[in-house]
């Protein structure tokens, strides 16, 4: 399977206007002109139409991520590759596709319950982005081919979600960390692998061995142009007494120049700048 990117994400919210406020006046991402006006917070980034929907629900959560396929050919066979392994799809009717902006998609879970879907042939609106904040633009390749950025998802049973990204939808491995978090020898402690697919990003995923998350996602990233679109991001939030979950650094495994805060749904943002690739 040829996976590309992380294309999108669908986040559940009690209240989508906390993430409209949020997602403009903070981040600095746009809301998309192309999208309906269907009662949705849909946010803009780059060439394409949207990167994050944001629906109305009765509990706050990360519901979907979507991974973008290669064409067709590879849509076909992606099919053939799920029923071998023995994972349950559903296949989006043409109106579920088409509320993605893609072509055709592929619905499933992953085996720690996260909710993902495959898609190919995501739309172009060739709609300029023009930040409310005046952020200077994205880290998302050309024509967003890179993705979004990149998610860490919770997973209970980790092997068998590492197994199922590696074996079954054919993303590879590019680092992993064990945590402790007490002095405990008989402490288990908590594992994080790191995952790229078919671009320069160091990973598009990485799973968190957490068993007990009740957002279903540890955090997203975002990758602005520069160090200041950075800088002024952090004074936003400090200036609207968002939480800041860990403070500006640079990480030793991607090297991303980032800072990571809080979002109305509960899991953390990473803006940053200057990702490995």
């Amino acid at each position: 399977m040829d996976v590309r990117s992380i294309g999108y994400a669908i986040i559940d919210s009690s209240n989508p206007e906390q993430w409209l406020e949020y997602g403009t006046n903070i981040l600095g991402l746009m809301v998309a002109p192309s999208m309906p006006d269907d009662g949705q917070v849909y946010l803009k980034m780059d060439e394409r139409p949207f990167r994050f929907a944001i629906q109305k629900a009765e509990t706050d959560r990360l519901a979907v991520c979507g991974f973008e396929l290669a064409d067709d050919r590879d849509f076909e066979a992606a099919k053939t590759e799920l029923s071998a392994a023995n994972i349950a799809f559903v296949e989006g009717s043409e109106a579920e596709a088409a509320a993605r902006c893609v072509r055709g998609l592929l619905k499933l879970q992953d085996p720690s319950g996260n909710q993902i879907e495959l898609y190919w042939g995501a739309h172009l609106d060739y709609a300029p982005f023009v930040s409310p904040t005046g952020v200077s633009g994205f880290q998302t390749g050309f024509n967003g081919n890179m993705g979004f950025g990149h998610a860490v998802l919770p997973a209970g049973k980790l092997k068998e979600t590492h197994h199922f990204y590696r074996d079954v939808l054919g993303f590879g491995d590019t680092d992993y960390m064990h945590f402790k978090f007490s002095e405990d020898p008989a402490d288990p402690g908590q594992g994080l692998h790191f995952m790229h697919v078919n671009n320069p990003r160091h990973h598009s995923l990485a799973l968190y061995e957490d068993a007990n998350n009740p957002v279903g996602c540890v955090h997203l990233m975002v990758e602005a142009l520069t160090v200041d679109d950075v800088g002024y991001c952090l004074d936003r939030v400090q200036g609207a007494n968002i939480p800041v979950v860990s403070t500006l650094g640079r990480h030793t495994n991607d090297r991303m120049l980032s800072f990571y805060m809080a979002t109305p749904t509960g899991f953390a943002m990473e803006f940053g700048t200057d990702g490995l690739q």
